[in-house]
Protein backbone atom coordinates (compact mmCIF):
# COMPACT_ATOMS: atom_id res chain seq x y z
CA UNK A 1 0.00 0.00 0.00
CA UNK A 2 1.12 3.57 -0.96
CA UNK A 3 2.44 5.59 2.00
CA UNK A 4 0.17 8.69 3.45
CA UNK A 5 3.72 10.46 3.44
CA UNK A 6 3.63 10.24 -0.42
CA UNK A 7 -0.27 10.73 -0.91
CA UNK A 8 -0.04 13.46 1.03
CA UNK A 9 2.74 14.50 -1.51
CA UNK A 10 0.89 14.32 -4.55
CA UNK A 11 -2.59 15.38 -2.99
CA UNK A 12 -0.14 18.90 -2.16
CA UNK A 13 1.18 18.76 -5.83
CA UNK A 14 -2.66 18.89 -7.30
CA UNK A 15 -3.68 21.38 -4.89
CA UNK A 16 -0.58 23.93 -5.77
CA UNK A 17 -0.87 23.36 -9.49
CA UNK A 18 -4.68 24.51 -8.74
CA UNK A 19 -3.28 27.61 -7.12
CA UNK A 20 -0.44 28.53 -10.16
CA UNK A 21 -3.16 28.48 -12.82
CA UNK A 22 -5.97 30.26 -9.87
CA UNK A 23 -5.79 33.39 -11.89
CA UNK A 24 -6.54 31.83 -15.26
CA UNK A 25 -9.84 31.71 -17.04
CA UNK A 26 -12.08 28.84 -16.44
CA UNK A 27 -14.48 27.63 -18.86
CA UNK A 28 -17.70 26.88 -17.02
CA UNK A 29 -18.70 22.88 -16.72
CA UNK A 30 -21.81 21.90 -19.28
CA UNK A 31 -24.78 21.37 -17.31
CA UNK A 32 -27.17 19.08 -18.54
CA UNK A 33 -29.62 16.54 -17.49
CA UNK A 34 -30.31 12.72 -17.24
CA UNK A 35 -33.32 12.22 -19.20
CA UNK A 36 -35.46 8.83 -18.70
CA UNK A 37 -38.15 8.57 -21.35
CA UNK A 38 -41.69 7.80 -20.81
CA UNK A 39 -45.11 7.25 -22.54
CA UNK A 40 -46.40 11.18 -21.54
CA UNK A 41 -44.31 13.01 -24.06
CA UNK A 42 -43.11 12.38 -27.65
CA UNK A 43 -38.83 12.34 -27.35
CA UNK A 44 -40.14 15.37 -29.87
CA UNK A 45 -41.20 18.18 -27.67
CA UNK A 46 -38.68 17.20 -24.76
CA UNK A 47 -36.36 18.08 -27.22
CA UNK A 48 -37.95 21.09 -27.88
CA UNK A 49 -38.31 22.20 -24.14
CA UNK A 50 -34.95 21.14 -23.66
CA UNK A 51 -33.41 23.63 -25.97
CA UNK A 52 -35.85 26.33 -24.73
CA UNK A 53 -34.26 25.85 -21.28
CA UNK A 54 -31.14 26.66 -22.46
CA UNK A 55 -29.92 22.48 -21.65
CA UNK A 56 -26.53 21.90 -23.48
CA UNK A 57 -26.52 18.21 -22.71
CA UNK A 58 -28.67 15.19 -22.24
CA UNK A 59 -27.70 11.61 -20.90
CA UNK A 60 -29.69 8.91 -21.98
CA UNK A 61 -30.19 5.99 -19.44
CA UNK A 62 -32.14 4.14 -22.35
CA UNK A 63 -30.15 4.57 -25.40
CA UNK A 64 -33.69 4.15 -27.59
CA UNK A 65 -33.05 5.39 -31.36
CA UNK A 66 -35.72 7.15 -31.44
CA UNK A 67 -34.95 9.05 -28.88
CA UNK A 68 -31.23 10.05 -30.09
CA UNK A 69 -33.30 10.96 -33.65
CA UNK A 70 -35.09 13.23 -31.83
CA UNK A 71 -32.14 14.93 -30.61
CA UNK A 72 -30.65 15.23 -34.46
CA UNK A 73 -30.36 19.26 -35.89
CA UNK A 74 -30.01 20.30 -32.26
CA UNK A 75 -27.52 21.96 -30.54
CA UNK A 76 -27.62 19.15 -27.39
CA UNK A 77 -25.14 17.02 -26.94
CA UNK A 78 -25.31 13.34 -26.02
CA UNK A 79 -24.21 10.45 -23.34
CA UNK A 80 -25.71 7.72 -24.53
CA UNK A 81 -25.85 4.23 -22.20
CA UNK A 82 -24.90 0.56 -23.42
CA UNK A 83 -27.43 -1.54 -20.71
CA UNK A 84 -25.29 -3.78 -18.45
CA UNK A 85 -27.17 -6.78 -19.73
CA UNK A 86 -25.16 -5.98 -23.10
CA UNK A 87 -21.31 -6.15 -21.44
CA UNK A 88 -20.77 -9.81 -21.95
CA UNK A 89 -21.97 -9.96 -25.20
CA UNK A 90 -19.99 -7.00 -25.86
CA UNK A 91 -16.45 -8.05 -24.65
CA UNK A 92 -17.03 -11.59 -25.80
CA UNK A 93 -18.17 -10.52 -29.50
CA UNK A 94 -16.68 -7.53 -31.40
CA UNK A 95 -18.99 -7.39 -33.96
CA UNK A 96 -21.92 -7.98 -31.08
CA UNK A 97 -20.58 -4.09 -30.31
CA UNK A 98 -20.98 -3.02 -33.97
CA UNK A 99 -24.56 -4.28 -34.52
CA UNK A 100 -25.44 -1.52 -31.36
CA UNK A 101 -23.79 1.23 -33.20
CA UNK A 102 -24.93 0.55 -36.63
CA UNK A 103 -28.89 0.90 -35.21
CA UNK A 104 -28.35 3.80 -31.84
CA UNK A 105 -25.07 5.43 -33.42
CA UNK A 106 -25.01 5.51 -37.45
CA UNK A 107 -27.72 6.30 -38.51
CA UNK A 108 -27.95 9.41 -36.49
CA UNK A 109 -24.00 10.51 -36.01
CA UNK A 110 -22.85 13.38 -36.38
CA UNK A 111 -26.67 15.48 -37.18
CA UNK A 112 -27.21 13.98 -33.46
CA UNK A 113 -24.21 15.59 -31.40
CA UNK A 114 -23.21 12.34 -29.92
CA UNK A 115 -20.23 12.62 -27.65
CA UNK A 116 -19.46 9.92 -25.02
CA UNK A 117 -20.71 6.67 -24.48
CA UNK A 118 -20.97 4.68 -21.71
CA UNK A 119 -20.80 0.94 -21.34
CA UNK A 120 -22.81 0.04 -18.12
CA UNK A 121 -24.03 1.87 -15.60
CA UNK A 122 -22.92 1.10 -12.15
CA UNK A 123 -21.76 -2.89 -12.80
CA UNK A 124 -19.83 -3.69 -9.83
CA UNK A 125 -23.29 -3.89 -8.16
CA UNK A 126 -24.60 -6.32 -10.41
CA UNK A 127 -24.56 -9.71 -10.65
CA UNK A 128 -22.41 -9.60 -13.94
CA UNK A 129 -19.05 -10.93 -14.66
CA UNK A 130 -16.94 -7.42 -13.72
CA UNK A 131 -13.97 -9.22 -16.05
CA UNK A 132 -15.90 -8.78 -19.08
CA UNK A 133 -16.27 -4.42 -18.53
CA UNK A 134 -13.06 -3.77 -20.29
CA UNK A 135 -13.12 -5.45 -23.00
CA UNK A 136 -16.33 -4.59 -23.98
CA UNK A 137 -14.99 -0.89 -23.45
CA UNK A 138 -12.37 -1.68 -26.13
CA UNK A 139 -14.42 -3.58 -28.44
CA UNK A 140 -16.68 -0.51 -28.14
CA UNK A 141 -14.02 1.45 -29.04
CA UNK A 142 -12.37 -0.12 -31.57
CA UNK A 143 -15.75 -0.62 -33.62
CA UNK A 144 -16.23 3.32 -33.83
CA UNK A 145 -12.73 3.18 -35.17
CA UNK A 146 -13.40 0.60 -37.27
CA UNK A 147 -16.65 3.20 -38.51
CA UNK A 148 -14.17 6.11 -38.84
CA UNK A 149 -15.85 7.58 -35.88
CA UNK A 150 -13.03 8.91 -33.75
CA UNK A 151 -14.58 11.67 -31.70
CA UNK A 152 -16.80 9.93 -29.57
CA UNK A 153 -14.90 8.69 -26.34
CA UNK A 154 -15.93 5.06 -24.55
CA UNK A 155 -16.19 4.49 -20.65
CA UNK A 156 -18.43 3.69 -17.95
CA UNK A 157 -20.42 4.64 -15.46
CA UNK A 158 -19.54 4.57 -11.39
CA UNK A 159 -21.35 5.50 -8.25
CA UNK A 160 -19.05 6.55 -5.69
CA UNK A 161 -20.27 5.27 -2.83
CA UNK A 162 -19.61 1.72 -4.56
CA UNK A 163 -15.94 2.38 -5.54
CA UNK A 164 -14.84 5.21 -2.59
CA UNK A 165 -13.37 4.26 0.46
CA UNK A 166 -14.44 7.66 1.98
CA UNK A 167 -15.48 10.97 1.40
CA UNK A 168 -13.52 12.90 3.94
CA UNK A 169 -10.75 13.83 3.63
CA UNK A 170 -9.91 13.62 0.04
CA UNK A 171 -6.46 13.35 0.41
CA UNK A 172 -7.26 9.59 2.53
CA UNK A 173 -9.95 8.58 -0.47
CA UNK A 174 -9.00 5.53 -1.92
CA UNK A 175 -10.79 3.59 -4.63
CA UNK A 176 -12.13 0.08 -2.68
CA UNK A 177 -10.71 -3.19 -3.29
CA UNK A 178 -10.76 -5.28 -5.00
CA UNK A 179 -12.76 -3.37 -7.84
CA UNK A 180 -9.49 -0.84 -7.70
CA UNK A 181 -7.01 -3.41 -9.57
CA UNK A 182 -9.66 -5.86 -10.97
CA UNK A 183 -11.47 -2.91 -12.80
CA UNK A 184 -10.34 0.78 -11.89
CA UNK A 185 -6.42 0.99 -12.45
CA UNK A 186 -6.50 -0.61 -16.38
CA UNK A 187 -9.73 1.40 -16.83
CA UNK A 188 -7.73 4.78 -15.71
CA UNK A 189 -4.79 3.49 -18.21
CA UNK A 190 -7.61 3.39 -20.97
CA UNK A 191 -9.22 6.36 -20.75
CA UNK A 192 -5.95 8.16 -20.83
CA UNK A 193 -4.81 6.44 -24.15
CA UNK A 194 -7.93 7.46 -25.58
CA UNK A 195 -8.63 11.04 -23.75
CA UNK A 196 -11.92 9.92 -22.52
CA UNK A 197 -13.35 11.10 -19.63
CA UNK A 198 -14.29 9.24 -15.73
CA UNK A 199 -17.74 8.98 -15.35
CA UNK A 200 -19.07 9.20 -11.41
CA UNK A 201 -22.93 9.30 -10.18
CA UNK A 202 -22.51 11.40 -7.11
CA UNK A 203 -25.03 12.32 -4.69
CA UNK A 204 -24.10 14.76 -1.67
CA UNK A 205 -27.95 13.97 -0.30
CA UNK A 206 -26.59 9.83 0.39
CA UNK A 207 -23.62 10.90 1.46
CA UNK A 208 -25.24 13.58 4.10
CA UNK A 209 -28.21 10.85 5.12
CA UNK A 210 -25.20 8.80 6.80
CA UNK A 211 -23.35 11.36 8.37
CA UNK A 212 -25.45 13.50 11.21
CA UNK A 213 -22.12 15.71 11.70
CA UNK A 214 -22.22 17.53 8.04
CA UNK A 215 -25.09 20.39 8.20
CA UNK A 216 -27.46 20.59 5.49
CA UNK A 217 -26.59 23.61 4.33
CA UNK A 218 -22.89 22.32 3.38
CA UNK A 219 -24.86 19.78 1.14
CA UNK A 220 -27.00 22.42 -0.27
CA UNK A 221 -24.63 24.72 -1.25
CA UNK A 222 -25.48 27.70 1.12
CA UNK A 223 -22.78 29.99 1.97
CA UNK A 224 -22.41 30.47 5.61
CA UNK A 225 -19.46 31.08 7.81
CA UNK A 226 -19.85 27.96 9.27
CA UNK A 227 -20.43 25.69 6.36
CA UNK A 228 -17.13 24.71 5.85
CA UNK A 229 -14.58 21.34 6.00
CA UNK A 230 -11.10 21.42 6.60
CA UNK A 231 -8.98 18.78 5.20
CA UNK A 232 -6.65 18.68 8.13
CA UNK A 233 -3.88 16.72 6.54
CA UNK A 234 -3.17 19.24 3.89
CA UNK A 235 -5.29 22.49 5.27
CA UNK A 236 -7.41 22.39 2.11
CA UNK A 237 -10.81 23.83 2.56
CA UNK A 238 -13.94 22.71 1.09
CA UNK A 239 -17.18 24.82 1.35
CA UNK A 240 -19.88 22.49 0.16
CA UNK A 241 -20.24 18.16 -0.44
CA UNK A 242 -20.10 18.22 -3.77
CA UNK A 243 -16.28 19.58 -4.50
CA UNK A 244 -15.08 17.04 -1.32
CA UNK A 245 -16.29 14.47 -3.40
CA UNK A 246 -15.40 15.56 -6.44
CA UNK A 247 -11.93 16.06 -4.90
CA UNK A 248 -11.54 12.69 -3.47
CA UNK A 249 -12.15 11.06 -7.09
CA UNK A 250 -9.37 13.29 -8.04
CA UNK A 251 -7.13 12.36 -5.26
CA UNK A 252 -7.77 9.02 -5.87
CA UNK A 253 -6.69 9.01 -9.29
CA UNK A 254 -4.01 10.98 -8.57
CA UNK A 255 -2.48 8.34 -6.55
CA UNK A 256 -2.47 5.70 -9.27
CA UNK A 257 -0.47 8.39 -11.93
CA UNK A 258 -3.93 9.60 -13.55
CA UNK A 259 -4.13 13.06 -12.51
CA UNK A 260 -5.45 14.58 -15.40
CA UNK A 261 -7.72 12.58 -16.55
CA UNK A 262 -11.36 14.44 -16.38
CA UNK A 263 -14.34 14.02 -14.80
CA UNK A 264 -18.33 13.52 -15.64
CA UNK A 265 -20.50 13.77 -12.85
CA UNK A 266 -22.84 11.48 -15.03
CA UNK A 267 -25.64 11.50 -11.75
CA UNK A 268 -26.02 14.04 -8.75
CA UNK A 269 -29.85 16.01 -7.71
CA UNK A 270 -31.64 15.91 -4.08
CA UNK A 271 -35.15 14.20 -3.97
CA UNK A 272 -38.34 16.74 -3.63
CA UNK A 273 -40.09 13.90 -1.95
CA UNK A 274 -40.09 10.68 0.34
CA UNK A 275 -41.29 8.10 2.86
CA UNK A 276 -41.97 9.52 6.00
CA UNK A 277 -38.58 9.41 7.81
CA UNK A 278 -36.71 11.22 5.30
CA UNK A 279 -37.69 15.02 6.16
CA UNK A 280 -34.51 16.40 4.06
CA UNK A 281 -36.15 14.76 0.79
CA UNK A 282 -38.13 18.15 -0.09
CA UNK A 283 -39.39 20.49 -2.52
CA UNK A 284 -37.28 23.65 -0.90
CA UNK A 285 -34.38 21.38 -0.32
CA UNK A 286 -34.17 20.07 -3.83
CA UNK A 287 -34.71 23.47 -5.32
CA UNK A 288 -31.63 25.14 -3.16
CA UNK A 289 -29.43 21.89 -4.40
CA UNK A 290 -29.98 22.55 -7.63
CA UNK A 291 -29.69 26.28 -7.59
CA UNK A 292 -26.56 26.20 -5.92
CA UNK A 293 -24.89 23.29 -8.09
CA UNK A 294 -25.88 25.60 -11.12
CA UNK A 295 -24.61 28.72 -9.90
CA UNK A 296 -21.33 27.02 -8.91
CA UNK A 297 -20.71 25.45 -11.93
CA UNK A 298 -21.09 28.57 -13.89
CA UNK A 299 -18.75 30.51 -11.41
CA UNK A 300 -16.35 28.57 -13.39
CA UNK A 301 -14.38 28.31 -9.72
CA UNK A 302 -13.94 24.67 -9.93
CA UNK A 303 -12.06 22.51 -6.90
CA UNK A 304 -9.45 23.14 -4.57
CA UNK A 305 -7.96 20.48 -6.59
CA UNK A 306 -8.82 21.13 -10.24
CA UNK A 307 -9.06 24.80 -11.27
CA UNK A 308 -11.58 23.59 -14.22
CA UNK A 309 -13.74 21.10 -11.83
CA UNK A 310 -15.78 18.71 -13.87
CA UNK A 311 -15.99 18.60 -17.50
CA UNK A 312 -19.69 18.04 -17.10
CA UNK A 313 -22.60 17.30 -14.54
CA UNK A 314 -25.78 15.63 -15.52
CA UNK A 315 -28.78 16.25 -12.91
CA UNK A 316 -31.48 13.40 -11.43
CA UNK A 317 -33.93 13.50 -13.03
CA UNK A 318 -35.97 15.30 -15.72
CA UNK A 319 -39.03 13.56 -14.73
CA UNK A 320 -40.04 11.54 -11.80
CA UNK A 321 -39.96 7.61 -12.01
CA UNK A 322 -43.08 6.14 -12.59
CA UNK A 323 -45.17 5.56 -9.34
CA UNK A 324 -44.70 2.08 -9.37
CA UNK A 325 -41.26 2.13 -8.03
CA UNK A 326 -41.18 0.61 -4.85
CA UNK A 327 -38.83 3.33 -3.48
CA UNK A 328 -40.73 6.25 -2.83
CA UNK A 329 -37.56 8.75 -2.60
CA UNK A 330 -36.31 7.04 -5.43
CA UNK A 331 -39.10 8.40 -7.28
CA UNK A 332 -39.31 11.91 -6.77
CA UNK A 333 -35.93 13.32 -8.04
CA UNK A 334 -37.41 14.91 -11.35
CA UNK A 335 -36.92 18.81 -12.06
CA UNK A 336 -40.03 19.11 -14.32
CA UNK A 337 -43.68 17.81 -13.82
CA UNK A 338 -44.92 15.42 -16.42
CA UNK A 339 -46.62 18.29 -18.40
CA UNK A 340 -43.04 19.65 -18.71
CA UNK A 341 -43.40 22.64 -16.56
CA UNK A 342 -40.53 23.43 -14.03
CA UNK A 343 -41.30 21.96 -10.55
CA UNK A 344 -39.51 24.54 -9.05
CA UNK A 345 -37.60 27.78 -10.16
CA UNK A 346 -33.99 27.36 -11.91
CA UNK A 347 -32.22 28.66 -14.76
CA UNK A 348 -29.70 26.57 -16.74
CA UNK A 349 -28.14 30.00 -17.55
CA UNK A 350 -28.10 31.55 -14.35
CA UNK A 351 -25.04 32.50 -12.49
CA UNK A 352 -26.77 35.07 -9.82
CA UNK A 353 -28.88 32.80 -8.16
CA UNK A 354 -28.77 33.87 -3.98
CA UNK A 355 -27.40 30.69 -1.78
CA UNK A 356 -26.26 32.76 0.98
CA UNK A 357 -27.56 32.03 4.73
CA UNK A 358 -30.30 30.62 3.95
CA UNK A 359 -29.44 27.59 6.23
CA UNK A 360 -25.93 26.16 7.89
Amino acid sequence: MMSLSFKNLIFFSLFFLSLLFAGTASVPATIGVTYTPNPHQSPEHVAAVLQSLEVSAVRLLQTNPAVVRAFSYSNISLLLTVPNDLVSAFASNRSAAAVWLYSHVVPFYPRARISTISVGTDIIDTSFDLSDLLPAIRNLHLSLHDLGIRKIAVSTTFSFINIMTTSFPPSAAEFQEPVSQIIIKPLLEFLDETNSSFLINLYPYNVYTVNSEIPVGYALFQEHPFNFRDDFMTGVRYRNLFDMMVDSIIAAMAVGGHENIPVIVTETGWPSSGSSNEADASQLYAELYIKGLIKHLKSGLGTPLRKEGVAETYIYELFDLDEKQENKTERHWGILYQNMTKKYEFEFSASDIQTTGLLC
